[in-house]
């Protein structure tokens, strides 16, 4: 077996407990969620996937911030804290720092490496920066920047042939359009 299969399958399998975690809305996700961008970060990297590779240190950091802030968040009640609707004055904030991370990440990836997809990375890499922060607020529209990020990374992933990987993405994106009417639901029950 090649690394390049062993680190899609571990990922693939971390990447479905996570999602599992992610869709009940478990603190728990924020392990995995420590754990899989260790392993995804160093398939990336084989594979080229510069922004990816280090969007996965982010990820570690991610899980980190998203673990403290879901476990020493108020409660309004004995459960978890709840899920929201992403305010609406955060918005052109979002914008603004999904606009400047993706100009940033895409001036690196075209002056100083060898990616062949520059673009393309760095655009999943900015949203996925809002979306993880977005996903740390428990905020119901991250499932469809999630969904944005799924799209796109299955085709990129095919491109650049790590197949099991996009297979995930794939899943990912039908995924997030159920988490995000779970959440939905999930809002409702809480109010």
């Amino acid at each position: 077996m090649d690394w390049k299969l062993i680190l899609q399958i571990v990922g693939v399998c971390l990447g479905l407990l996570y999602l599992w975690l992610e869709y009940r809305a478990n603190i728990w996700l924020w392990v995995v969620g420590i754990v899989m961008p260790i392993v995804h970060g160093v398939l990336y990297y084989k594979s080229g996937l510069y922004a990816d590779m280090a969007m996965n240190v982010y990820y570690v950091a991610a899980g980190l911030y998203g673990w403290l802030v879901w476990h020493n968040r108020p409660r309004k009640s004995s459960r978890e804290y709840p899920v929201s609707r992403t305010p609406g004055r955060t918005v052109p904030w979002l914008v603004v720092v999904c606009a400047a991370v993706y100009a940033l990440i895409a001036f690196v990836l075209v002056r100083f490496t060898d990616s062949t997809v520059p673009y393309w990375d760095a655009f999943t890499t900015a949203l996925s920066v809002v979306a993880m922060w977005m996903l740390s607020r428990k905020y119901v529209e991250q499932w469809l920047v999630w969904l944005v990020v799924d799209v796109v990374s299955c085709g990129l992933y095919i491109y650049k042939e790590i197949p099991f990987t996009a297979g995930l993405y794939a899943l990912y994106s039908v995924l997030a359009v159920a988490g995000y009417l779970r959440w939905l639901k999930m809002l409702r029950s809480e109010r």
